[in-house]
């Protein structure tokens, strides 16, 4: 079943954050990494108006520099390549990415309401694959029903992610864990600044309807790590 409707008055419901930029990740030895410049100002959950066409207005580090070096090759580490659509098997879902950036109120722009089955790529992110965490937003539902997104609560640990990029890989990632925050209290550290290796996170809203300028109260997040990549 859909959950609530937005309110037509749901425009945005932010929490803002210091600027922090993040240390440079450790090891040394040749290698390339596509990435590391980000201005991330953004993304919390979908509070909108009927057309839903808004993330909440979340501040983020401005500024994510390039390493002098790049992090140890222990793991998969990929260049920098555009994704076009997301696969997760297990909740059935297989649909388009499109880049988005910032809305003139600061706040991450999404797909149109009549775009609501097409997912949101942070663009002045990194890629999905590339150090650091990826972010991939999409709605819940709509006013005909659920959304893109409106399963991301029914993933669980181990469960695959597929992300296809424009370079023909598809990324793969393993679903660390599922977890549903406030969205004034998010862990913004955790969510958009953990540099350990390549991130994938998946973000909607959920918890309870509040209406207003609110929405839904929360953020539920898909936390995911790159496993490897399938070429076409």
């Amino acid at each position: 079943m859909p959950g609530p409707r937005y309110s037509p008055r749901a425009e945005h419901a932010g929490v803002r954050f210091p600027p922090r930029r993040p240390p440079p990740p450790p090891g040394r030895g040749p290698g390339t990494l596509g990435f590391l410049a980000v201005a991330l100002l953004v993304i919390g959950l979908f509070a909108v108006s009927a057309g839903l066409g808004r993330l909440t207005d979340v501040r983020l580090p401005p500024l994510f520099d390039r390493p002098d070096e790049p992090p140890p090759r222990e793991f998969p580490v990929l260049d920098a390549s555009r994704p076009t659509r997301v696969t997760i098997p297990a909740i059935r879902v297989e649909a388009p990415v499109r880049g988005v950036g910032l809305a003139p109120d600061g706040s991450i722009a999404v797909p149109p309401a009549s775009e609501h089955d097409i997912t949101g790529w942070y663009e002045h992110g990194p890629t999905p694959g590339e150090f650091g965490s990826a972010v991939i937003v999409g709605h819940v539902d709509s006013d005909t029903g659920p959304s893109v997104f409106h399963r991301l609560p029914d993933l669980h640990d181990g469960d695959t992610i597929e992300i296809t990029r424009e370079d023909r890989t598809t990324a793969v990632f393993e679903v660390t864990s599922v977890e549903l925050f406030d969205k004034t209290r998010l862990p913004v550290d955790r969510v958009y600044a953990d540099f350990t290796r390549p991130h994938l996170r998946l973000i909607t809203c959920g918890g309870q309807w509040s209406g207003g300028t609110v929405g839904y109260r929360d953020n539920v997040i898909v936390f995911a790590t790159l496993t490897g990549t399938k070429d076409h």
